[in-house]
C-alpha cells in the first residue's frame, strides 16, 4: 500500500510543475482573465523584440541605428526640446548622423512632428520638419 501514494505523488508532480508554468507565462484555459496588465506585458515584450529586430535589420543593411537616451540625459534632452516646440515625445536617441548630438522627435498639437536637435548642453541647434500625421499614412 505504500506504493500507491508515491505513485499518485509521482504522477502530480508533473502536473502541478506544468500547471505553474502555464499560469507563470499567462497560459491555460482560462489565459483571458490574466488581465490587461499581463496582456500589455506580453505586447511590449513584442513591440521590444520587433524594434530590437528592425535595429538589428538596419545594422545588417549598413545603417547605423541610434541608441535611445536614457536617464538625466533623456530627461533634460526631452524637457529642453519640450521647451522650444510643444507637444509630445515620439522619441530621443542619439544622433548617429550628428556624431555628439541628441535627437528628440516631438508631435505637435497639429499632428505634426519635429525632430529637435540638441547639443549635450541641450542648447536646441536644428530641426527637421517631419510632416503631418494624414501625409505618413
Amino acid at each position: 500500500m505504500r506504493a500507491l501514494p508515491r505513485r499518485a505523488l509521482a504522477a502530480a508532480a508533473p502536473a502541478a510543475v506544468l500547471m505553474f508554468a502555464l499560469v507563470a507565462c499567462g497560459g491555460g484555459a482560462d489565459s483571458d482573465s490574466g488581465g490587461s496588465a499581463a496582456a500589455d506585458s506580453r505586447q511590449s515584450a513584442r513591440s521590444a523584440g520587433g524594434a530590437q529586430a528592425e535595429g538589428e535589420a538596419a545594422e545588417e543593411a549598413g545603417e547605423k541605428t541610434e541608441p535611445p537616451l536614457t536617464g538625466e540625459v533623456k530627461e533634460k534632452a526631452e524637457a529642453a526640446a519640450l521647451a522650444a516646440y510643444p507637444g509630445t515625445v515620439v522619441k530621443s536617441e542619439e544622433d548617429v548622423e550628428k556624431p555628439g548630438m541628441y535627437a528628440v522627435e516631438i508631435k505637435k498639437a497639429d499632428g505634426s512632428t519635429v525632430e529637435v536637435y540638441l547639443d549635450t548642453s541641450y542648447k536646441v541647434t536644428d530641426t527637421k520638419e517631419e510632416g503631418t500625421e494624414e501625409d505618413e499614412g
